[in-house]
């Protein structure tokens, strides 16, 4: 929480890192195809992008982060985030009428740590990642 009361952006890049671990862990290490070569051999962040829309005070009550993969490349991925409420929580409204707090979207790299170099797609990894592709983040404005 920040001086104006509310999770502030480094909060939130937290909060998505988060959100990934979990996924990942999922897509690629039993919950998805069951290859983790993907998360052993490496995968680094090279650009995120969020679009703030309501302040999210502190709380104790958990957020809801819907990501999914939003593209695939030949030598890395972009995830899209969507950061609302969660069944139950807030005014406990359901679907598009939850508040969103943030659109997000971050763009991964493959890397090989063995090697210290960045490294390209195999097969089984883009399967596994196509297991999860829908749309692109939906933000309001992009950057031209």
């Amino acid at each position: 929480m920040d001086a104006y009361a509310h999770i502030n952006n480094v909060q939130f890049l937290r909060l998505l890192e988060d959100a990934r671990v979990i996924a990942f862990r999922d897509w690629f290490d039993g919950g998805g195809a069951g290859d983790k070569s993907l998360l052993d051999e490496g995968v680094l962040v090279s650009r995120h992008e969020i679009e703030y829309r309501r302040p999210l005070g502190f709380r104790h009550a958990p957020v809801e982060i819907q990501m999914w993969v939003s593209r695939v490349g030949g030598a890395g991925f972009d995830v899209a985030y969507i950061v609302t409420d969660p069944d139950g929580v807030g005014d406990d409204l359901a679907g598009a009428d939850r508040p969103v707090y943030a659109v997000a979207e971050t763009e991964l790299a493959l890397y090989d740590f063995a090697s210290a170099s960045p490294r390209r797609m195999r097969p089984e990894e883009r399967a596994s990642l196509r297991a999860h592709v829908g749309e692109p983040a939906p933000f309001r404005r992009r950057r031209r």
